[in-house]
C-alpha cells in the first residue's frame, strides 16, 4: 500500500495479478479502444453528459435529484442538464403523483428515439468481440453476467 488520499488508501497495482491483467484489457478494448459515447452523442446532437441522463430517464423517469444521483453530478448541474433537455423536447417534467411538489423527468417521444439511436451505436460491438467463437462469447456473457 501507497500513502491514502482523501477517498481512502492508495493500492499498488501489480500487473502480474490476473484481475489486473484483464481489467485493463476491458477497459483498453471498451474505452481506449472502442468509446462510442462520442459518436452517439454527436450522431444525435447532444453531450455525452447530456446522452447518459436523457438514456436514464427512458430506463426510468426519474426525479431531479435521484437523476442526479445516477450520474453523479450534483442537482444544478443535473438542472442544467434537464433544462437543456426539455428545451430540446427530449424530456417533460411532470408533477409527481404522491408528492406534487415534486417533478418527474420522463422522456418524450423524440427522446425515446434519440436514446434508442445513441444505443444503437453505443451498443454496437467492435469487430474483436464479433470474431471471438460462439463458446468464447457464450463463456465471457457467463463471466459478465455474474456481476
Amino acid at each position: 500500500m501507497t500513502a491514502g488520499t482523501e477517498t481512502g488508501p492508495v493500492r499498488t497495482v501489480d500487473d502480474a495479478d490476473p484481475a489486473v491483467r484483464v481489467w485493463k484489457r476491458m477497459r483498453a478494448l471498451v474505452i481506449d479502444q472502442h468509446d462510442r459515447r462520442r459518436a452517439a452523442a454527436d450522431a444525435v446532437g447532444l453531450s455525452p453528459v447530456r446522452v447518459r441522463a436523457l438514456l436514464e430517464v427512458v430506463r426510468e423517469p426519474a426525479m431531479l435529484s435521484d437523476l442526479a444521483e445516477r450520474l453523479s453530478v450534483d442537482r444544478p448541474y443535473a438542472t442544467v442538464v434537464v433544462d437543456d433537455l426539455q428545451r430540446r423536447g427530449l424530456v417533460r417534467r411532470v408533477p409527481h403523483a404522491a408528492d406534487r411538489r415534486c417533478k418527474i423527468v420522463s422522456a418524450t417521444t423524440e427522446g425515446i428515439e434519440a436514446a434508442a439511436r445513441a444505443s444503437a451505436i453505443m451498443n454496437d460491438p467492435p469487430a474483436e468481440l464479433r470474431s471471438l467463437a460462439a463458446a468464447d462469447l457464450a463463456e465471457l456473457d457467463r463471466v459478465l453476467g455474474s456481476f
